[in-house]
């Protein structure tokens, strides 16, 4: 097929100059115009036309081209051939030869007319094939492209040319002023981002292509929060950064808007050097490494030059996919080892610290599901508690410089077993003060998007399925947090920590449930309440209407990275903890649920009831405005109505 098509294309081409120079020949004789042809044998001279055009076509390997896909290179590559074609037949004629057949006129005639009908035969090929695979192809949503940049416009190439697309464009979008009322390949710029929504309507446009990846980040989310807005719009987006190295078809880089994208806040940017100082060289532990968390610190980690990076997990399926995967990307280069172990088991952990001897040690590891482990409190006692004593004291013997444990807010006057053990760990780093070589600290955030358990997926899925979403409480506040962003603040205050301290992430403003839900179903391309139905199901065990980063009681001091705080919280002994530890012991030791519960209750003085915490807040919980004097993790102050 690739000799037939250009045997096609070289035959079409040679009946192209031998018409056209004939009927010139015939015209300039017919119509006497002087010196024009003159005498001597005619077909011997466009004979030798043409194999000098020929003979440059071949050496521009423009036969080679597929001219479906040709742009400005294909097309000069073959003016520049012909070109040079009448050139040389005008030099071999004049000064070669000696020889004038054809007139200076008469050839440029012919050179303009055979290039003309080459372009015409290449164009016209090119717009049967296009319009052939538009045929082929089901092209059944509209849509419009925001963006009339280099993106957009090879998007709108790309989707046109694709026999697999489904979309029909209709127009563009973009903030240009000078494209406004313009067209592009024949669609036309209807105006700026702020007249889609007035536009949209009479377009009968389906779904927005947002192709706009060199726009800053500020701009980038308005634009987003707009969109996010319009009714039965489904709204996909080109990242921020294209992946030219693989040199993906840009429509293949499209995706769905993440909620991410709308959080409001710009991406962390941190300064790598203290985190290479700290992690370069060193053999590095990660427990729970092939969780949601755990995981993204071992993609992070491994940015940093460690000497060893050893994942240990339970679950043996996660950490195999995060040993494939780091296998994959960096081979050789790395030395990873995967210990398949329970942090319950003290032997198996002194097994493996001995074998390896860590530097540092990240603490992922933890039953984290609220009700779930309200069900099972003593294996939330036994895993996330006894577990990290463990791991604590493990560490202390073979003397790891670092012990960094991963925290939560639901720690903070926790109404949850969960949360209630996750304090306990917090008091063992802190219990440790003073007795230990071995710098223990508790690094703090809140939800993170896309994680295991995450209520995003949850309501992605509920979509998909035609509703309706659930949500417990839809006055239910939360913080969020990207898992990259999280991974890289836990990195970060582990480079800086130092003995027993708690370090607490900004994590932005809070963020109410019920409008995210109601975001994700607008960018799904559906009307809230009316495609797809919001319900209530009632608030969870243990599960209260906002968290808080930091304990109302304690003041926060600034590190020298302005998204991190550190909170001062007065030691606590080896004594009171033993003594705690003794009496959460002699519960596990009965197996009963509403005895754990009520040790909980004991040793965690800022236990408390969800009910108690949650009537208090009153019929609904807002928002407050945000106060740029104080860092925005500090206590959140919640407006009660009666």
């Amino acid at each position: 097929m690739k000799h037939l098509r250009k045997l096609v294309v070289l035959t079409c081409d040679s009946l192209i100059l031998i018409g056209v120079s004939v009927l010139l020949a015939w015209f300039s004789m017919r119509y006497d115009i002087p010196d024009a042809v003159s005498q001597g044998t005619f077909a011997k001279h466009l004979a030798l036309l043409y194999v000098c055009t020929l003979a440059f076509q071949l050496l521009l390997r423009t036969y080679d081209s597929l001219w479906r896909y040709a742009e400005s290179q294909e097309y000069l590559s073959l003016l520049l051939a012909a070109f040079l074609g009448f050139l040389s037949y005008e030099v071999l004629t004049r000064y070669v030869l000696r020889v004038n057949m054809i007139s200076f006129l008469l050839l440029t005639a012919i050179a303009a007319l055979w290039i003309l009908g080459m372009l015409c035969i290449r164009f016209s090929y090119r717009v049967f094939r296009t319009r052939m695979q538009y045929r082929k192809g089901s092209h059944q949503v509209s849509a419009a492209i925001v963006g009339a940049g280099a993106a957009g416009v090879q998007l709108l190439e790309e989707l046109r040319s694709n026999p697999d697309s489904r979309y029909s464009v209709q127009c563009f979008f973009d903030d240009d002023p000078s494209k406004h009322g313009k067209r592009i390949h024949g669609v036309p710029v209807k105006g700026g981002v702020g007249n889609i929504q007035s536009r949209i309507k009479s377009l009968n446009v389906q779904e927005i292509l947002v192709a706009i990846p060199s726009v800053d980040e500020a701009r980038r989310q308005e634009i987003l929060r707009k969109l996010s807005s319009l009714n039965r719009v489904k709204v996909t987006v080109l990242p921020s950064s294209l992946d030219l190295l693989d040199r993906r078809p840009i429509r293949a880089q499209m995706r769905k808007v993440r909620i991410e994208d709308l959080l409001g806040r710009e991406p962390v940017r941190l300064n790598p050097a203290p985190v290479d100082a700290f992690l370069g060289g060193r053999t590095v532990l990660v427990t729970g490494g092939g969780g949601s968390i755990g995981s993204e610190l071992c993609r992070q980690i491994v940015k940093h030059g460690p000497k060893k990076l050893i994942v240990l997990d339970i679950y043996e399926n996660n950490a195999y996919d995060i040993q494939q995967e780091l296998l994959y990307q960096y081979g050789g280069r790395l030395d990873l080892s995967v210990e398949i172990a329970s942090i319950r088991d003290r032997e198996r952990l002194r097994q493996i610290f001995a074998r390896y001897r860590p530097d540092v040690v990240f603490h992922a590891a933890a039953h984290k599901h609220v009700p779930l482990m309200e069900n099972s409190p003593q294996e939330a006692v036994r895993n996330n508690v006894f577990g990290t004593l463990n791991l604590v004291q493990t560490a202390d013997e073979f003397g790891v410089k670092k012990f960094i444990q991963i925290s939560t807010d639901k720690a903070v006057n926790p109404t949850s077993v969960m949360g209630a053990s996750k304090r306990l760990c917090e008091m063992i780093l802190q219990s440790m003060k003073g007795r230990s070589a071995t710098d223990f600290a508790a690094v703090r955030f809140g939800n993170v998007l896309g994680s295991n358990g995450s209520v995003v997926p949850l309501f992605k899925r509920q979509i998909e399925a035609g509703g309706p979403v659930t949500l417990t409480d839809k006055r239910i506040i939360r913080y969020f947090m990207t898992i990259p962003e999280a991974a890289q603040l836990v990195l970060q205050a582990g480079a800086m920590a130092r003995q027993s301290e708690l370090y607490v992430l900004d994590m932005g403003r809070p963020v109410k449930i019920l409008d995210l839900a109601e975001t994700l179903i607008r960018l799904s391309g559906y009307v809230p309440y009316q495609d797809i139905d919001i319900v209530e199901t009632g608030l969870r065990p243990g599960e209260k209407l906002y968290e808080e980063l930091l304990i109302a009681s304690r003041d926060i001091e600034k590190t020298e990275n302005n998204q991190i705080f550190v909170e001062r919280q007065p030691a606590i002994t080896p004594e009171e903890l033993g003594a705690k530890l003794s009496i959460l012991s002699a519960a596990l030791e009965k197996n009963d649920p509403g005895v754990i519960r009520k040790a909980l209750h004991q040793v965690v003085p800022t236990f408390h009831e969800p009910e108690e915490l949650n009537r208090s807040q009153g019929s609904e919980v807002h928002i407050p405005a945000q106060q740029e004097e104080e860092p925005r993790s500090k206590v959140v102050a919640f407006r009660r109505q009666a």
